[in-house]
């Protein structure tokens, strides 16, 4: 039986947990040939564990060299990449600016902007070289405070809008050649990403949750999959995702 991405090589970055192993999953699902990027050791290795085909190499998506060795680890495999998709990303706490302590600042913005920015510019980058080869598609899943800013996490705000940025030039640089780049911004999706934001306060991540069926990395890896599955000539520029009982990122109704 024919599936949507037989003989397709992908890389996933940020793939150990949430979003991210839900692409992985789909796509070998799918019949895609899969390479994995993650930074912790432990979820690394899981990955390689669960899933033997799927090339898994161990690094930081905001590291150049890490980047290279995994994009060349999945065309040393494979013979070449079609698609790239990033999951990477981190938040801090509900902070407005005024909250962040001085001795903080520097420490908080490199690393927000490491993470969420930097990480997708490093990762495309590496890839660009195999995706003229073959053409293909990159996918970033951002969010949709780049869209609706809430109250607090000015930081983590500011970088998703830089992200958003960033793809609009992407795209301009990329006119005129095979190469598709699509944003997922969503929403509420419960995921471990709200306990690590709260520093593993597993009470204040269930409250972000309460009274609302949010969005799975399930339901965002099929979107990813039917974005890169379109024909060549057809780039979905941005897909914004939301949970139903969710406006923006600020106005949600809880069910009580």
């Amino acid at each position: 039986m024919t599936t949507w991405l037989d003989g397709k090589r992908a890389l996933v970055a940020g793939a150990g947990s949430g979003i991210g192993r839900a692409v992985v999953d789909a796509f070998i699902c799918e019949g895609a040939r899969v390479g994995a990027l993650e930074r912790d050791e432990a979820k690394a290795a899981r990955l390689a564990a669960d899933l033997p085909d799927c090339v898994v190499t161990r690094g930081d998506a905001t590291i150049v060299a890490d980047a290279r060795a995994a994009v060349e680890a999945v065309t040393s495999s494979f013979g070449g990449l079609d698609v790239l998709v990033n999951c990477v990303g981190i938040f801090d706490f509900y902070r407005g600016l005024a909250d962040l302590p001085d001795d903080q600042l520097d420490a908080a913005f490199d690393e927000m902007f490491a993470v969420n920015v930097k990480s997708q510019l490093v990762t495309v980058r590496a890839a660009l070289p195999e995706l003229r080869r073959s053409g293909g598609s990159v996918v970033l899943t951002v969010s949709t405070s780049g869209f609706y800013p809430g109250r607090g996490g000015v930081l983590y705000v500011a970088s998703k809008f830089a992200v958003r940025g960033f793809t609009y030039a992407l795209r301009e640089d990329l006119l005129g050649r095979p190469i598709r780049v699509t944003t997922v911004d969503a929403g509420l999706v419960e995921t471990e990403f709200s306990v690590v934001r709260f520093r593993g306060d597993r009470s204040k991540a269930d409250e972000v949750y309460e009274g609302v069926e949010p969005v799975t990395p399930d339901d965002i890896a099929e979107i990813v999959v039917f974005a890169v599955t379109r024909p060549l000539h057809v780039n979905l520029d941005e897909i914004v995702v939301k949970a139903l009982q969710q406006s923006s990122g600020a106005r949600v109704v809880r069910k009580a």
